[in-house]
């Protein structure tokens, strides 16, 4: 009797030990915006991260969008929990973190690798969560170059009078495009690729990823040219409605997306290396100055004018002071 008590108690206790861990666990839908859909690389990626989720007690269900705004406005809607989307779409829900795409403000990868180590740390946890919203996660996308149609655009006078494509969500580009005497062409992620390998824009900002899945090279040739240049470092950013994810799965998300950077490091690598160097069109030094001190103003601009976030914009000036002290912001105090 005595043993036959003693199997009903352990029955029991494993039963409620199996019990209060599958209340533990939760269910989310995760829509994944990745433009080469459900075999695309980005969905690839938010697989491995859906398995070790589990660990994590979140059973997430993903949704593939080609369609990035579908994507944001399914997350404004509630009918996704959280959506990877572009870091420039996503400032609308956290500018700070949406100012981590800011023109010009982290120059090369190096300094990408050092800002996401910070936002990864859970001192960093406040800045990212505003207005209902959580960023759980980050990762770079590369930067963004610019793609003309004939290699002879090479300075920014000789861009006055084109036509640029810009995206209609983002009025930054449009200020920026304009004040270089060009003009700005509203598009989306869906059809600047289109209007540029059909000759209806002159230039685009896209990065080498796109040069592929997009095929770019189109729209480079015959005389086309990349400027080997980068104007912005960009990311993508699984944005979370706050209420739906604990603390601790959301800082376990952001440290799984940083502690795996490598891989999307080497990602980013392959696809670069498709880019024919043909395309490659050398700049001045001199001509790179001015584009930065260009930059420099614009990025003032756009905080004076509320679409930057300063707190942001200041971690990223002490990131590039850090990796170069000899700048001249950072000697001008």
């Amino acid at each position: 009797m005595t043993k036959r008590l003693s199997a009903l108690l352990a029955a029991a206790t494993l039963f409620v030990a199996g019990a209060a861990q599958a209340q533990q666990q939760i269910e989310r839908d995760i829509c994944v915006f990745d433009i080469a859909g459900q075999m695309g690389p980005t969905m690839a990626a938010m697989k491995d991260w859906r398995a070790a989720a589990l660990k994590w007690g979140l059973k997430a269900n993903l949704r593939v969008y080609t369609n990035e705004q579908v994507a944001a406005e399914d997350l404004k809607a509630g009918q996704c929990d959280a959506s990877l989307i572009t870091g420039l779409r996503g400032r609308q829900f956290n500018k700070y973190a949406g100012t981590l795409d800011s023109i010009g403000a982290l120059p090369t990868m190096e300094h990408m690798k050092v800002a996401l180590r910070v936002l990864a740390h859970p001192s960093r946890a406040d800045q990212l969560t505003a207005n209902s919203y959580e960023v759980i996660g980050i990762a770079p996308i590369g930067a963004a170059y610019l793609f003309v149609n004939d290699r002879e655009i090479n300075t920014l006078a000789k861009a006055a009078g084109k036509k640029v494509a810009v995206l209609d969500y983002d009025p930054t580009q449009a200020k920026m495009v304009a004040a270089a005497g060009a003009t700005p062409v509203p598009s989306d992620i869906t059809n600047f690729a289109g209007k540029f390998n059909n000759g209806s824009v002159d230039v685009i900002a896209a990065p080498l990823v796109a040069y592929n899945v997009l095929e770019l090279y189109k729209g480079l040739q015959p005389d086309g040219g990349i400027i080997d240049y980068p104007l912005v470092q960009l990311s993508i950013q699984l944005i979370a409605k706050e209420d739906r994810f604990p603390a601790e799965i959301a800082q376990k998300s952001r440290e799984y997306f940083y502690n795996n950077l490598d891989q999307v490091l080497e990602q980013l690598k392959r696809e670069a290396s498709q880019v024919d160097p043909k395309w490659w069109v050398d700049i001045p030094d001199d001509d790179k100055r001015e584009y930065e001190v260009m930059m420099q103003d614009a990025r003032d601009q756009m905080r004076n004018e509320g679409y930057y976030d300063p707190d942001m914009l200041d971690l990223l000036r002490k990131i590039r002071c850090k990796l170069d002290s000899a700048r001249a912001e950072c000697t001008a105090g």
